[in-house]
Protein backbone atom coordinates (compact mmCIF):
# COMPACT_ATOMS: atom_id res chain seq x y z
CA UNK A 1 0.00 0.00 0.00
CA UNK A 2 1.52 3.25 -0.87
CA UNK A 3 2.16 6.03 1.78
CA UNK A 4 0.51 8.61 2.25
CA UNK A 5 2.40 11.20 4.48
CA UNK A 6 1.36 13.68 6.88
CA UNK A 7 2.82 16.73 6.12
CA UNK A 8 0.52 18.52 9.50
CA UNK A 9 1.65 16.50 12.34
CA UNK A 10 1.36 17.30 15.48
CA UNK A 11 3.41 16.31 18.20
CA UNK A 12 2.65 14.32 21.71
CA UNK A 13 5.40 14.85 24.83
CA UNK A 14 4.70 12.10 27.05
CA UNK A 15 6.55 13.88 29.78
CA UNK A 16 7.35 11.28 32.87
CA UNK A 17 5.09 7.99 32.77
CA UNK A 18 5.03 5.21 35.64
CA UNK A 19 8.08 3.61 34.47
CA UNK A 20 10.83 2.75 37.39
CA UNK A 21 13.23 5.38 35.52
CA UNK A 22 13.11 8.42 38.00
CA UNK A 23 16.20 6.98 39.25
CA UNK A 24 18.07 6.91 35.69
CA UNK A 25 18.08 9.79 34.56
CA UNK A 26 17.18 13.29 36.82
CA UNK A 27 15.27 15.10 33.67
CA UNK A 28 12.87 12.76 34.68
CA UNK A 29 10.18 14.88 36.66
CA UNK A 30 8.52 13.57 39.96
CA UNK A 31 7.06 16.42 41.61
CA UNK A 32 3.77 18.00 39.64
CA UNK A 33 5.18 21.59 40.00
CA UNK A 34 8.18 19.75 38.11
CA UNK A 35 6.10 18.02 35.47
CA UNK A 36 4.30 21.15 34.93
CA UNK A 37 7.50 22.70 33.91
CA UNK A 38 8.78 20.04 31.72
CA UNK A 39 5.20 20.35 29.89
CA UNK A 40 5.73 23.92 29.52
CA UNK A 41 9.04 23.57 27.96
CA UNK A 42 8.10 20.72 25.14
CA UNK A 43 5.04 22.93 24.11
CA UNK A 44 7.65 25.85 23.79
CA UNK A 45 9.27 23.08 21.85
CA UNK A 46 6.80 22.54 19.45
CA UNK A 47 4.41 19.73 21.45
CA UNK A 48 0.93 20.67 20.89
CA UNK A 49 0.29 17.83 23.08
CA UNK A 50 1.23 16.38 26.61
CA UNK A 51 0.90 13.25 28.17
CA UNK A 52 1.04 12.81 31.58
CA UNK A 53 1.22 11.04 34.77
CA UNK A 54 2.18 11.76 37.99
CA UNK A 55 4.83 10.22 40.49
CA UNK A 56 5.10 10.51 44.43
CA UNK A 57 6.89 14.21 44.49
CA UNK A 58 9.85 12.40 47.10
CA UNK A 59 9.92 8.57 45.88
CA UNK A 60 9.32 9.14 42.48
CA UNK A 61 7.20 5.87 42.47
CA UNK A 62 4.13 6.13 40.40
CA UNK A 63 0.63 7.43 41.94
CA UNK A 64 -2.93 8.06 41.14
CA UNK A 65 -3.07 10.64 44.23
CA UNK A 66 -5.68 12.99 42.69
CA UNK A 67 -4.17 15.89 44.32
CA UNK A 68 -0.73 15.52 42.52
CA UNK A 69 -3.34 15.42 38.63
CA UNK A 70 -5.38 18.75 40.12
CA UNK A 71 -1.70 20.52 41.37
CA UNK A 72 -0.77 19.54 37.87
CA UNK A 73 -3.93 20.35 35.92
CA UNK A 74 -3.47 23.43 37.61
CA UNK A 75 0.03 24.68 36.86
CA UNK A 76 -0.51 23.53 32.99
CA UNK A 77 -3.51 25.22 32.73
CA UNK A 78 -2.21 28.43 34.58
CA UNK A 79 0.64 29.35 32.48
CA UNK A 80 1.24 31.48 29.04
CA UNK A 81 1.79 28.55 27.25
CA UNK A 82 -1.14 27.03 25.63
CA UNK A 83 -0.58 23.15 25.14
CA UNK A 84 -3.50 20.26 25.41
CA UNK A 85 -3.21 18.05 28.13
CA UNK A 86 -3.99 14.79 28.22
CA UNK A 87 -3.81 12.40 31.64
CA UNK A 88 -3.36 8.76 31.78
CA UNK A 89 -6.12 6.47 32.90
CA UNK A 90 -3.88 3.57 32.44
CA UNK A 91 -2.96 3.29 36.14
CA UNK A 92 -4.80 1.08 38.23
CA UNK A 93 -5.10 -1.89 36.15
CA UNK A 94 -1.84 -4.03 37.27
CA UNK A 95 -1.71 -7.12 39.02
CA UNK A 96 1.56 -9.05 39.88
CA UNK A 97 1.50 -12.85 39.99
CA UNK A 98 2.97 -14.61 42.51
CA UNK A 99 5.42 -17.65 41.56
CA UNK A 100 5.05 -19.71 38.51
CA UNK A 101 4.14 -22.55 41.40
CA UNK A 102 2.24 -20.44 43.00
CA UNK A 103 0.90 -17.34 41.74
CA UNK A 104 -1.71 -16.42 43.99
CA UNK A 105 -2.21 -14.54 46.42
CA UNK A 106 -0.94 -11.97 44.08
CA UNK A 107 2.28 -10.00 45.06
CA UNK A 108 1.40 -7.98 48.15
CA UNK A 109 2.54 -3.98 47.53
CA UNK A 110 3.12 -4.35 43.65
CA UNK A 111 -0.60 -4.83 42.57
CA UNK A 112 -2.54 -1.85 42.40
CA UNK A 113 -6.40 -3.54 40.92
CA UNK A 114 -9.21 -1.08 41.31
CA UNK A 115 -12.20 -0.88 39.87
CA UNK A 116 -13.09 1.91 36.75
CA UNK A 117 -14.81 4.79 38.77
CA UNK A 118 -12.06 4.85 41.09
CA UNK A 119 -9.62 4.02 37.90
CA UNK A 120 -10.90 7.38 36.19
CA UNK A 121 -11.74 9.58 39.31
CA UNK A 122 -9.18 12.13 38.50
CA UNK A 123 -10.41 12.89 35.35
CA UNK A 124 -13.88 13.41 36.56
CA UNK A 125 -11.90 15.55 39.04
CA UNK A 126 -9.24 17.60 36.23
CA UNK A 127 -11.43 17.37 32.75
CA UNK A 128 -8.20 17.48 30.56
CA UNK A 129 -8.97 17.64 27.04
CA UNK A 130 -7.83 13.86 26.34
CA UNK A 131 -7.33 10.92 28.71
CA UNK A 132 -5.84 7.32 27.46
CA UNK A 133 -7.49 4.31 27.30
CA UNK A 134 -5.39 1.33 27.17
CA UNK A 135 -7.37 -0.87 24.96
CA UNK A 136 -6.16 -4.60 26.03
CA UNK A 137 -4.27 -6.84 28.48
CA UNK A 138 -0.98 -7.67 27.92
CA UNK A 139 1.91 -9.71 29.31
CA UNK A 140 3.70 -6.28 30.16
CA UNK A 141 7.90 -6.91 30.05
CA UNK A 142 8.09 -8.15 33.73
CA UNK A 143 7.50 -12.02 34.32
CA UNK A 144 4.69 -11.74 36.30
CA UNK A 145 3.02 -8.64 35.99
CA UNK A 146 -0.34 -8.15 33.53
CA UNK A 147 -1.36 -4.73 32.76
CA UNK A 148 -4.93 -5.59 32.75
CA UNK A 149 -8.17 -4.17 30.84
CA UNK A 150 -11.01 -6.38 30.68
CA UNK A 151 -13.47 -5.53 27.90
CA UNK A 152 -16.11 -5.38 30.84
CA UNK A 153 -13.40 -2.54 32.24
CA UNK A 154 -12.86 -0.92 29.20
CA UNK A 155 -16.44 -0.44 28.47
CA UNK A 156 -17.15 0.97 31.79
CA UNK A 157 -14.49 3.24 31.49
CA UNK A 158 -14.81 4.53 28.03
CA UNK A 159 -18.78 5.54 29.13
CA UNK A 160 -17.40 7.14 32.71
CA UNK A 161 -15.13 9.40 29.82
CA UNK A 162 -17.64 9.81 27.43
CA UNK A 163 -20.07 11.22 30.34
CA UNK A 164 -17.14 13.82 31.73
CA UNK A 165 -16.85 15.35 27.95
CA UNK A 166 -13.00 14.03 27.86
CA UNK A 167 -11.34 13.17 24.52
CA UNK A 168 -10.23 9.15 24.64
CA UNK A 169 -7.44 8.62 22.73
CA UNK A 170 -7.11 4.63 22.49
CA UNK A 171 -3.62 2.90 22.98
CA UNK A 172 -3.20 0.32 21.01
CA UNK A 173 -0.23 -2.52 22.38
CA UNK A 174 -0.98 -5.32 20.00
CA UNK A 175 -2.87 -6.39 17.00
CA UNK A 176 -5.90 -7.42 18.84
CA UNK A 177 -6.21 -4.01 20.64
CA UNK A 178 -7.17 -2.44 17.33
CA UNK A 179 -9.46 -5.01 16.71
CA UNK A 180 -11.50 -4.39 20.15
CA UNK A 181 -10.84 -0.56 19.52
CA UNK A 182 -13.35 -0.95 16.44
CA UNK A 183 -15.67 -2.74 18.26
CA UNK A 184 -16.01 0.42 21.29
CA UNK A 185 -16.46 2.51 18.47
CA UNK A 186 -19.21 0.71 16.86
CA UNK A 187 -20.98 0.29 19.90
CA UNK A 188 -20.89 4.14 20.55
CA UNK A 189 -18.80 4.49 23.28
CA UNK A 190 -16.12 6.39 21.66
CA UNK A 191 -17.31 9.32 19.84
CA UNK A 192 -16.18 10.57 16.60
CA UNK A 193 -13.68 11.91 16.00
CA UNK A 194 -11.57 9.03 16.69
CA UNK A 195 -8.36 9.01 18.28
CA UNK A 196 -5.49 5.97 18.75
CA UNK A 197 -1.86 5.94 19.53
CA UNK A 198 0.22 2.78 18.36
CA UNK A 199 2.50 2.20 21.18
CA UNK A 200 5.56 -0.42 19.55
CA UNK A 201 8.31 -2.44 20.87
CA UNK A 202 6.60 -2.50 24.02
CA UNK A 203 7.78 -6.31 25.20
CA UNK A 204 5.58 -8.28 24.94
CA UNK A 205 3.02 -6.30 22.30
CA UNK A 206 3.71 -5.39 19.31
CA UNK A 207 7.07 -5.21 17.66
CA UNK A 208 8.39 -2.17 16.26
CA UNK A 209 9.69 -3.48 12.72
CA UNK A 210 8.34 -1.65 10.15
CA UNK A 211 6.39 -5.18 8.47
CA UNK A 212 3.94 -5.01 11.93
CA UNK A 213 4.16 -0.98 12.11
CA UNK A 214 2.03 -0.99 8.64
CA UNK A 215 0.13 -3.99 9.09
CA UNK A 216 -1.57 -2.13 11.85
CA UNK A 217 -1.29 1.51 10.49
CA UNK A 218 -3.55 0.10 7.12
CA UNK A 219 -6.23 -1.79 9.68
CA UNK A 220 -6.63 2.02 11.05
CA UNK A 221 -10.18 3.34 9.58
CA UNK A 222 -9.60 6.19 6.90
CA UNK A 223 -11.54 8.92 9.17
CA UNK A 224 -9.32 8.19 12.40
CA UNK A 225 -6.34 9.91 13.60
CA UNK A 226 -3.30 8.16 14.69
CA UNK A 227 -0.08 9.19 16.30
CA UNK A 228 2.70 6.39 17.09
CA UNK A 229 5.70 5.57 18.94
CA UNK A 230 8.50 3.18 19.80
CA UNK A 231 10.36 2.88 23.24
CA UNK A 232 13.99 3.63 23.23
CA UNK A 233 16.58 3.88 20.38
CA UNK A 234 13.71 3.77 17.89
CA UNK A 235 12.05 7.02 18.98
CA UNK A 236 13.39 8.85 16.47
CA UNK A 237 13.12 6.72 13.64
CA UNK A 238 9.54 6.22 14.58
CA UNK A 239 8.97 9.94 14.51
CA UNK A 240 9.48 9.88 10.86
CA UNK A 241 7.99 6.50 10.39
CA UNK A 242 4.71 7.67 11.61
CA UNK A 243 4.62 10.63 9.44
CA UNK A 244 5.74 9.39 6.68
CA UNK A 245 2.81 6.47 7.19
CA UNK A 246 0.42 9.42 7.75
CA UNK A 247 0.06 9.86 11.00
CA UNK A 248 1.10 11.63 13.88
CA UNK A 249 4.50 11.63 16.73
CA UNK A 250 4.87 10.90 20.01
CA UNK A 251 8.54 11.48 22.02
CA UNK A 252 9.26 12.21 25.70
CA UNK A 253 10.68 10.45 28.87
CA UNK A 254 8.07 7.74 29.21
CA UNK A 255 9.68 6.06 26.40
CA UNK A 256 13.15 7.08 26.35
CA UNK A 257 15.67 8.93 28.28
CA UNK A 258 18.29 9.29 25.49
CA UNK A 259 18.87 12.44 23.37
CA UNK A 260 21.79 10.54 21.81
CA UNK A 261 24.25 7.59 22.96
CA UNK A 262 25.63 8.65 26.87
CA UNK A 263 24.19 11.63 26.84
CA UNK A 264 20.49 11.90 28.71
CA UNK A 265 17.71 13.20 27.09
CA UNK A 266 15.22 16.79 28.34
CA UNK A 267 11.68 16.23 27.11
CA UNK A 268 12.16 19.63 25.15
CA UNK A 269 15.12 18.42 23.44
CA UNK A 270 13.31 14.92 22.66
CA UNK A 271 10.68 17.47 21.01
CA UNK A 272 12.93 19.61 19.48
CA UNK A 273 14.48 16.68 17.76
CA UNK A 274 11.22 15.35 16.59
CA UNK A 275 10.36 18.82 15.19
CA UNK A 276 13.67 18.77 13.01
CA UNK A 277 12.54 16.16 11.74
CA UNK A 278 9.24 17.02 10.43
CA UNK A 279 10.79 20.06 9.31
CA UNK A 280 13.45 18.26 7.25
CA UNK A 281 10.83 16.15 5.78
CA UNK A 282 9.18 19.42 4.83
CA UNK A 283 6.42 18.78 6.74
CA UNK A 284 5.16 22.11 9.33
CA UNK A 285 3.59 21.23 13.10
CA UNK A 286 0.10 21.68 14.04
CA UNK A 287 -0.38 23.99 16.83
CA UNK A 288 -2.78 23.17 20.03
CA UNK A 289 -5.30 25.48 19.07
CA UNK A 290 -5.43 23.51 15.18
CA UNK A 291 -5.31 20.32 17.29
CA UNK A 292 -7.83 21.28 19.29
CA UNK A 293 -9.76 21.94 16.17
CA UNK A 294 -9.29 18.92 14.61
CA UNK A 295 -10.14 16.67 17.58
CA UNK A 296 -13.19 19.11 18.54
CA UNK A 297 -11.69 19.16 22.32
CA UNK A 298 -12.77 21.41 24.97
CA UNK A 299 -10.12 24.03 26.86
CA UNK A 300 -10.76 24.61 30.14
CA UNK A 301 -9.55 27.08 32.42
CA UNK A 302 -7.37 26.51 35.29
CA UNK A 303 -8.69 24.63 38.13
CA UNK A 304 -8.64 25.79 41.83
CA UNK A 305 -5.99 24.17 43.97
Amino acid sequence: MPLTMNHTPFITCAVTGSGATQDRSEHVPRSPEQIANSCIEAARAGAAIVHCHVRDPISGEPSRDISLYRELTHRVRDSEVDVILNLTAGMGGDIVFGSSEQPLPFKAGATDMVGATERVEHIRHCLPEICTLDCGTMNFAEADYVMTNTPGMLRAMAKQMQLAGVRAEIEVFDTGHLWLAKQLVEEGLIDDPVMIQLCMGIPWGAPDDLNTFMAMVNNIPKNWTFSAFSIGRHQMPFSAAAMLAGGNIRVGLEDNLWLAKGQLATNAQLVDKAANIVANLGGQLMTPGEVREKLQLVKRAPLSI
